[in-house]
């Protein structure tokens, strides 16, 4: 959990035109209260945000505020080097809209950039991940920009103020913070650039030590000035073109590294180009709710969609917790399997629309055996639209391998909603710090498949010029009676499409409250051999009975770290964070 130092918070806290009052950073997971709320896995990102809508800013502006302050204190997850996917409900007007500022591929990339050309077999994930060919040209700072003109109420200036402030005067290192780096310290001390921020004296930054990071300070006070166009064509978008086509590589590494560095190919034209889409929203209902999602190059809408399509054929909250689950497992395998097959950058709406309709989930849901675990990997259906049994197509992927990702949501007093994912992929991205501007950059290109799934199929997510890779990012806004009932999201790769989805069958089908549906044990099936789950969730009763359905299991400390916001009515909020995974999360409201 991520702490201000002493003199960081009055610094944070004051309105440019004049001071107030400083408020105490939240230090807690969950919050009820009025007057607007903020959940993320950082106090001193929730309270930045909590300062904005106290000064009177709406949820957009809190959000951006947010997210560039997580660039500061959580740069291994988010940061102007990234992308993410950003979903909106605007009171006003009772709609849900979303932007997408996924990384994009630069034109010269090709569908056998990830395989060496001198061996013919795809390269190694950490020698692909390690690299400029990694790379894509980031869109978070457009998604910030382009949030704020079409739905703020402050500038891209102001809103980067806050977190600027918090990179010169620094924040306190937790042990999260320390682990990454040390995660990721062989990789790290292949460059000059990362080395000297993430690595002073050789290490990584003592737990309780005070990091500033002066040079992003540096680049925001740039971009408040000149716009987005020093970082998309200008001085900064020269620097990240230079680093990907030449890594700063270190000239004595403290610790060797067995693979070769490569260079990527991003040009200046390439950031010149980029543009943030704006999808309409995926959309399905579900025991009477409207639950709106990510469309591509996100997978996350349509995938939580498809699951939620199929989970309705069963009355849940009338089964036992045993059924219960079983169903959410194979209804995410199913999901899964035609994700995998179906959806990329380039799919036809109709067809991820048609994925989404009630007669492609009945003849999914009709493989489901309550006495017994399907086998994986299951087959993909046959999204057609003549549904009469329950047919399947060919083909099958693996999950991706994407965890550093974070999530924010917020509400504000008029009822406002943002529900943003923002990612820079790994844990560390590709580990490599843009040269005097503090941050680090993107190996989100890692996310295509580096060679073809489908078998004789057409594998929708290579990589392609121009092309946007496959993200799990499932940032989701659910409405009652046309009205916010809850906003969640969450971090962790493929793993945020189950997470999203266990919160919302824990909350909507199984009588959870909130905070309970964000702490109960995980699991996740995204059509695999095994169910990887936590410790917690294999030791359980449901964990055992469903072993017994023939149901086996990889562990993992450690599922996803989502956030998330409630609306109970007359205007009060309930927030909440994880509260123990990633260090525990971040929930305040304004009063």
């Amino acid at each position: 959990m991520r702490r201000l130092v002493p003199f960081v918070l009055v610094p944070i806290l004051l309105v440019p035109a004049a001071p107030v009052a400083a408020h105490k950073a939240p230090n807690g997971p969950t919050a009820t209260g009025y007057g607007g709320a903020v959940a993320s896995v950082d106090p001193t990102a929730t309270a930045v945000g909590l300062q904005v809508l106290r000064d009177g800013g709406n949820a957009v502006d809190a959000a951006v505020a947010v997210a560039a302050t997580l660039g500061v204190t959580e740069p291994f997850s988010a940061g102007i080097g990234g992308g993410g996917f950003f979903v909106y409900y605007d009171a006003k007007s009772g709609r849900v809209s979303t932007l997408d500022g996924r990384e994009t591929a630069p034109q010269s990339m090709t569908s056998t950039a990830f395989v060496n050309p001198a061996t013919g077999q795809p390269y190694a994930f950490q020698e692909a991940r390690v690299s400029g060919l990694s790379a894509g040209v980031p869109g978070t700072l457009a998604t910030w920009d382009t949030a704020l003109q079409r739905w703020g109420t402050r500038s891209l200036s102001r809103s980067l103020r806050p977190a600027a402030d918090v990179a010169r005067r620094g924040f306190t290192v937790d042990a999260t913070f320390n682990q990454q780096v040390t995660d990721n310290q062989a990789a790290f001390a292949q460059f000059s650039s990362t080395s000297a921020l993430f690595l002073p004296g050789g290490a990584a930054p003592a737990v309780g030590s005070t990091l500033r990071n002066p040079d992003l300070a540096a680049t925001y006070d740039l971009v408040a000035r000149r716009g987005i166009g020093a970082f998309y064509g200008g001085e900064v978008g020269r620097d990240i073109v230079t680093t990907v086509q030449q890594p700063p590589r270190a000239a004595s590494p403290a610790l060797p590294w067995q693979y070769e560095i490569r260079p990527g190919g991003m040009t200046i034209a390439d950031l010149r180009a980029y543009e943030v889409r704006r999808p309409a929203p995926t959309h399905v209902r579900y025991r009477g709710y409207d639950v709106y999602g990510m469309a591509t190059p996100s997978s996350g809408g349509s995938t939580v969609g498809e699951a939620l399509n199929i989970l309705e054929r069963s009355d849940l909250s009338a089964l036992g917790r045993t059924q219960a689950l079983h169903r959410y497992l194979e209804a995410s395998a199913l999901a899964f399997a035609d994700r995998n097959r179906y959806v990329g950058d380039y799919t036809a709406r109709r067809v991820l629309d048609e994925l989404l309709t009630d007669g492609f989930a009945a003849e999914r849901a009709c493989q489901i055996d309550p006495a017994h675990a399907l086998a994986k990997p299951v087959l993909p259906g046959v999204p057609d639209g003549q549904y009469t049994g329950c047919a399947t197509a060919t083909g099958g992927a693996a999950p991706d391998l994407g965890q550093s990702t974070t999530n924010l949501t917020v509400a504000d007093k008029w009822g406002n909603v943002v529900e943003y994912t923002l990612t820079i992929e790994q844990i560390g991205g590709n580990g490599i710090v843009v040269p005097g501007r503090g941050f680090l950059l993107n190996n989100e290109l890692t996310d295509f498949n580096f060679t073809p799934t489908q078998g004789t199929a057409e594998d929708p997510n290579l990589p392609g010029p121009g092309k946007r890779p496959r993200s799990s990012m499932a940032p989701t806004i659910v409405l009652q009676h046309g009205r916010p009932f809850l906003a969640l999201g969450s971090p962790g790769g493929s793993t945020i499409i189950t997470t999203v989805l266990q919160i919302l069958v824990n909350r909507l089908d199984l009588g959870m409250t909130l905070p309970q549906a964000l702490a109960a044990p995980r699991a996740t099936q995204r059509n695999t051999a095994a169910v990887t789950a936590e410790p917690s969730f294999v030791a359980s009763p449901e964990g055992t009975a469903l072993a017994g359905l023939g149901h086996t299991y990889t562990p993992m400390a450690e599922i996803g770290a989502a956030t998330a916001i409630e609306f109970l009515g007359h205007g009060k909020l309930l927030a909440c964070a994880e509260p123990v995974r990633r260090g525990s999360g971040s929930a305040g409201t304004v009063r």
